[in-house]
């Protein structure tokens, strides 16, 4: 093997350190499930994991955070997701790829996702420590949005800044809500194109409100400004609508028929 086809030591690093968090994970999930939550010990699970207790605290820094290994690799993807958007693209179509990666981590094992589920409704410890993992998720992504609009040219009417968290909001939720469903039908279906579904139903609400406000020239079809809307014009009774080449057939007809009625 080539020195450029071996794997880097912080990459080898990495995956060690994920794959003792998931022995960890399941050890947990096992005495949580079979002794309950409240009567299980840090130091059960560091034996049953075969490791000493120093060891799980170095991954975790209390058993209530030890059935969620895979949140921390989960916010860096989603992280490089954001940070390797092309530029032309809709902000918010960027936010709606990098949550994919959560719903993924979810997806690849739906047997454990699912028991994992069911012990975050009994424990409420678990719930919390769930609810401040997505919380993450939320602020990454409304930093990103916020990131793309100039909070020094902000001016009263301009509802871009609020926009932004509230779309960030939408996304996180949209997610949250086809999860839960999917966990709740027992991990069964096409999760990732329920999810799609729910996006669509995102962009449509929010996806042609960003740059409305802008003193800015006109851009071109597939900017980040809308999906479809993004300058309708008509001079000497021709109509010309710039609209993104992803953006379904229906809108851009509801966005032209009101343009003539105008």
């Amino acid at each position: 093997m080539s020195d450029s086809a071996k794997p880097s030591r912080s990459h080898t690093a990495s995956s060690q350190r994920l794959r003792m968090r998931r022995e960890l994970a399941a050890a947990a999930m096992e005495l949580f499930a079979t002794k309950g939550y409240e009567a299980t010990t840090v130091d059960e699970i560091a034996a049953t994991a075969g490791v000493a207790r120093r060891t799980f605290f170095r991954h975790f820094r209390a058993k209530e955070e030890a059935i969620f290994p895979d949140h921390d690799d989960t916010l860096v993807r989603a992280q490089a997701v954001l940070e390797a958007a092309p530029a032309h693209e809709n902000p918010l179509d960027t936010v709606c790829r990098g949550i994919k990666e959560v719903m993924r981590m979810y997806a690849a094992s739906p047997k454990g996702s699912v028991e994992r589920y069911k012990l975050t409704r009994e424990v409420p410890a678990l719930r919390e420590r769930e609810i401040a993992s997505v919380a993450r998720y939320e602020r990454l992504f409304t930093r990103y949005l916020l990131g793309h609009f100039d909070e020094a040219a902000h001016r009263d009417g301009d509802d871009d800044p609020l926009l932004a968290e509230v779309a960030a909001s939408a996304v996180v939720t949209a997610h949250n809500h086809v999860l839960r469903r999917w966990l709740r039908s027992g991990g069964v279906g096409d999760v990732e194109a329920q999810l799609d579904h729910a996006f669509a139903i995102v962009r449509r609400t929010f996806g042609t409100g960003f740059g409305a406000n802008r003193l800015a020239a006109p851009e071109p079809a597939g900017s980040p400004n809308g999906a479809v809307g993004a300058e309708t014009t008509r001079e000497d009774e021709v109509l010309v609508t710039v609209a993104r080449t992803d953006t379904p057939i229906g809108e851009i007809m509801r966005t032209i028929e009101q343009a003539l009625r105008d």
